[in-house]
C-alpha cells in the first residue's frame, strides 16, 4: 500500500514479475477491495500464483517509526512481515516508510546473532561492474563496531552474488590512514585484524565509481546522500546530453547516430534497474523499494528478493558470522 504511486504501480509490477518468473508466487497485503479492482484490469494473470491477505491499516510515508510500531498492529507492512516470520512467505518487498519498515523488521523478525543493527545495501554501477554499498540510510549514526558488522555482511552478500573474494573498503575523505572521523579510523583498525575478510583500506567517492572495491561501507547518513546524489547526477547528465543533441540540425544528426549507444548507457545506469535495497542482518529477506520507483523499479526490487532467496542469503550470512565476527 506504500510508495509514491501506491498499489496501482505495485500490482502492475507484480503481474510483470509473475510473467517473467514462472516459479514465483506473490502475496499482496492490503485492502482487498482495492487490490481486487486493480488485479481485475489484468485478466490474463495467473491467480493461482497471486493471492491477497487483508490488512486494515496503512503506514503513511511521514509517520514516525515508533508510532507505526506501537499504534498500527494491522498495518499492511506489519502483516507482511508476520507472514515472513511465520514461514507463510519467503521474502518481503515494500515501497513504504523506510524507518517504519526497519523498526518493524527488527521487532518482528529479529536480527541474526552477532548483528546489532540491520543495514541497507544495494548494487551501485561502476566502471568495472557493480559495488555493494551499505548502509544506505537505515542507520544514520554508527559506531565502529556497526561499520565492522556492515563490512562483514556486505562481503558475504557480494560472495552470494558471485564475487569470489570481495574487496572491502571504508568510504572516507582520503585514502591515508590519518584521514577520517574517529568512527571510521576505529572501524579500520577492527577490519585490519579481521580473519577471512579481504579489507583493502579506505576508498574515496571517485574510487567507488572506478570500481576499486566490491563492497564499500559507510554510515547511513553518508550512504543515503551518496546514493541519491548519484541518481540525480545520472538523470542530469542524461538530460543535458539530450538537450545538446537537439540544439542544431548537425547535433540532431549526430544524436540520431549515437541514439542506440545512448539508450544502452541510459538503460545500464537507470535507477529503476538497480532499485531494491536489502536489509542485511535480519532473520529473513526484506527488500526496500525506492518510494518513487515505478513499475520497472518495483519489479527490480522483487527480482532482488528472488535472487537472495535462491542464494539462501540469511542462512549464508548466519553461517559466516561466527567465523568473521570477533
Amino acid at each position: 500500500m506504500g510508495g509514491d504511486f501506491g498499489p496501482r504501480s505495485i500490482v502492475q509490477a507484480c503481474v510483470a514479475s509473475l510473467s517473467a518468473t514462472p516459479s514465483l508466487h506473490l502475496t499482496l497485503v492490503g485492502q482487498p477491495s482495492l487490490l481486487e479492482e486493480l488485479i481485475a484490469s489484468h485478466p490474463a494473470v495467473d491467480r493461482a500464483r497471486l493471492s491477497i491477505v487483508p490488512a486494515s491499516e496503512t503506514i503513511t510515508m511521514d509517520e514516525k517509526p515508533a508510532a507505526a510500531l506501537r499504534g498500527k498492529p494491522d498495518s499492511s507492512m506489519r502483516v507482511a512481515l508476520e507472514l515472513l516470520r511465520d514461514g507463510k512467505v519467503q521474502a518481503c518487498v515494500s515501497a513504504g516508510n523506510t524507518g517504519a519498515l526497519m523498526a518493524l523488521s527488527r521487532h518482528v523478525l529479529k536480527t541474526l546473532p552477532g548483528i546489532d543493527r540491520p543495514a541497507m545495501v544495494a548494487a551501485i554501477p561502476t566502471q568495472t561492474g557493480y559495488c555493494q554499498l551499505l548502509d544506505l540510510g537505515a542507520n544514520v549514526d554508527c559506531s565502529a563496531e556497526h561499520l565492522f558488522q556492515f563490512a562483514v555482511m556486505g562481503s558475504v552478500a557480494a560472495q552470494a552474488l558471485g564475487v569470489a573474494r570481495p574487496r572491502v573498503a571504508l568510504l572516507n575523505i582520503g585514502t591515508e590512514d590519518i584521514k577520517g572521523n574517529q568512527q571510521v579510523k576505529l572501524a579500520a583498525t577492527l577490519l585490519q585484524g579481521a580473519r577471512g575478510l579481504n579489507y583493502i583500506g579506505f576508498v574515496e567517492g571517485d574510487g567507488l565509481y572506478r570500481g576499486e572495491a566490491d563492497v564499500v561501507v559507510c554510515d547511513g547518513f553518508v550512504g543515503n546522500i551518496l546514493l541519491k546524489s548519484s541518481e540525480g547526477l545520472a538523470t542530469m547528465i542524461a538530460t543535458r546530453i539530450e538537450s545538446l543533441f537537439r540544439q542544431s540540425l548537425v547535433s540532431r544528426l549526430v544524436g540520431a547516430l549515437a541514439l542506440p549507444l545512448m539508450r544502452r548507457l541510459q538503460a545500464d545506469l537507470a535507477p529503476a534497474r538497480h532499485n531494491g535495497a536489502s536489509f542485511l542482518g535480519l532473520q529473513g529477506i526484506v527488500v526496500k523499494s525506492h518510494g518513487s520507483a515505478g513499475v520497472e523499479g518495483f519489479q527490480s526490487a522483487i527480482a532482488r528478493a528472488v535472487i537472495e532467496l535462491q542464494e539462501n542469503l540469511p542462512q549464508r550470512l548466519h553461517g559466516r558470522l561466527e567465523d568473521l565476527l570477533p
